[in-house]
């Protein structure tokens, strides 16, 4: 696949991920996180041009989408993915508690979504 394909995948994925909590009956199973999940393991696999790929999904017109992007790219573009973060952990709601709890695992070092 392209990147520019993973990275789309990466994207609908986050996005029917989050919509697909908020419904009634709704699968417990993730495989909307798992797609998204494959996604950014086969960038990474593609080193920093994989991550820089990612990148543009700091900018997505969903906030839940430029959230997850942003948490993991936080290694790969700090200020920018903290920027993202921060604004998000500022609202309410699921993406708020997610971009509040990735600035707190990162600043106590536990982050661990694109290790080295």
């Amino acid at each position: 696949m392209t990147l520019e394909g993973l990275v789309k995948e990466f994207a609908e994925n986050v996005a029917a991920q989050t919509d697909a909590i908020f419904q009634v009956g709704a699968d417990p199973e993730d495989r909307h996180g798992d797609r998204y999940i494959a996604a950014f393991d086969e960038l990474r696999a593609r080193g920093n041009e994989g991550r820089e790929a990612l990148c543009i999904l700091l900018k997505h017109p969903r906030m839940d989408v430029r959230a997850t992007a942003a948490a993991f790219l936080l290694r790969y573009r700090t200020a920018e993915a903290r920027a993202v973060l921060e604004e998000a952990a500022k609202g309410e709601g699921l993406v708020a508690f997610g971009a509040q709890q990735t600035l707190k695992g990162w600043g106590e070092g536990v982050w661990d979504l694109d290790p080295e």
